[in-house]
């Protein structure tokens, strides 16, 4: 009897399972059968509305949630065949244009005990400029007036990274200096510049500048070629730099060293000087590059001799207002030094007369072989195109007491 209501009782509680199981199921169903009408009838509601396209009767629709939304892409930027063309000269270029740091020792008191004699030395920036990479061995170009009076300099490149650099040679007359960095990860960072030339370079030409004007490194502004053949001043001596290109692209100061770029991304110059009416420093319109012809000629010596071979004639010359207040053209020579290249040749310097005390003229020199010369700008010019070494001819006028002066030619080994 126990047994059998034992197995009653199973049948019973698996009974009341299949039934349960059944209405869950149903239930389910139902569920599943309103779904899907309510979706149907979603869509054709959407459909009459031309929302969506037609739904079949019957079809089974499938709800998918929508895809997260994500920020709209950025419209592409449309540059000009200008605009491209300039961005690209600039991003092959800036690798190629350095930082320039010029760093001055000073001695100063020891801070933890002033009053002792112990003196520490430190290095204070003395000014900052622009260069860019000459060749593959690490050579950069700036100019002289960039890096004059530095104990130490430093190179900064385009990644912020900071070098040591050495000074290999400078020419103050031209305001052209050579640096290297001997380091051989920055070696491997520089791009080397193209060089090119100036001798075709016209008035109303495109040209770029890239410096660090106020130290902001790697700026690059435009303009064109305004003015050809100027003639400028060298910071250092005064000295004549002739063949100056002229442009109207803004330099300002931090841009002393960095190369003026023509369209196709040649150096054509470097960024030297601005006309300053002000004298307040600042960018007034004009500006002026060193022709890349004749830093090429400055560099090439450099490296090959650490010094500029310059040829000399040994004289030194009268202020030209001296022959132009008696209206007369040439160079008035001064003086001759001994066993110079124009006291060889027989140049007379000017005298004082000890009996009278009058002075008596030298020799005005008025041509240096077919080039005319009327001031001491010309002489200059005229010799920056020889070198020592050279046979030249140089006409003089000389009075020699005489009423009439005579012309006289008279040949000179320019000497070093």
């Amino acid at each position: 009897a126990c047994a059998a209501l034992v197995l009653g009782g199973a049948a019973g509680l698996l009974a009341l399972r299949k039934r349960r199981s059944f209405e869950l199921q149903e239930q389910t169903g139902l569920q599943k059968l309103g779904q899907a009408t309510a979706g149907v009838l979603s869509a054709s509601i959407l459909a009459m509305h031309g929302l969506m396209p037609p739904v079949a009767y019957g079809q089974e629709l499938l709800l998918q949630t929508p895809p997260p939304k994500t920020a709209p892409a950025k419209p592409a930027i449309r540059l000009t065949p200008s605009e491209l063309s300039t961005v690209q000269l600039f991003q092959r270029n800036t690798p190629s244009v350095v930082y320039i740091t010029n760093l001055q020792s000073v001695m100063r008191a020891d801070p933890i005990s002033p009053g002792s004699l112990n003196l520490q030395r430190t290095e204070i920036p003395r000014g900052s400029g622009t260069g860019f990479v000459w060749d593959d061995s690490g050579h950069i170009v700036t100019n002289f007036h960039v890096i004059a009076g530095a104990t130490d300099l430093t190179v900064t490149t385009m990644d912020q990274a900071i070098y040591r650099a050495r000074l290999v040679g400078a020419d103050p007359d031209k305001d052209v200096a050579v640096l290297q960095v001997t380091d051989k990860d920055a070696i491997q960072k520089f791009r080397p510049v193209k060089v090119g030339s100036c001798s075709n370079l016209m008035v109303g030409q495109r040209v770029f500048a890239i410096g660090n004007p106020f130290g902001l490194d790697h700026t690059l502004t435009q303009g064109i070629v305004s003015g050809l053949g100027r003639v400028i001043n060298s910071p250092s001596d005064g000295r004549p730099i002739s063949g100056v290109i002229q442009t109207d692209a803004v330099v300002n100061p931090g841009n002393s060293g960095g190369p003026l770029l023509d369209v196709n991304g040649r150096v054509i110059g470097i960024n030297s000087a601005i006309l300053d009416p002000t004298q307040t420093g600042s960018y007034s319109g004009v500006s002026f590059a060193i022709p890349i012809d004749t830093v090429k000629g400055v560099v090439g010596q450099l490296l090959s001799f650490g010094r500029v071979l310059k040829p000399v004639l040994g004289i030194s010359v009268a202020p030209d207002s001296i022959l132009q207040s008696l209206n007369e053209k040439g160079v008035l020579v001064l003086g001759c030094a001994p066993g110079s290249p124009a006291a060889r040749a027989g140049l007379h310097p000017s005298l004082r007369d000890q009996e009278t005390g009058r002075m008596m003229l030298g020799d005005i020199i008025t041509k240096f072989d077919d080039e005319k010369v009327d001031a001491a700008d010309d002489l200059y010019s005229a010799l920056d195109r020889h070198r020592p070494g050279d046979e030249v001819t140089i006409t003089v006028v000389r009075a020699d007491g005489m009423e009439k002066p005579k012309f006289l030619p008279l040949k000179v080994v320019l000497g070093e």
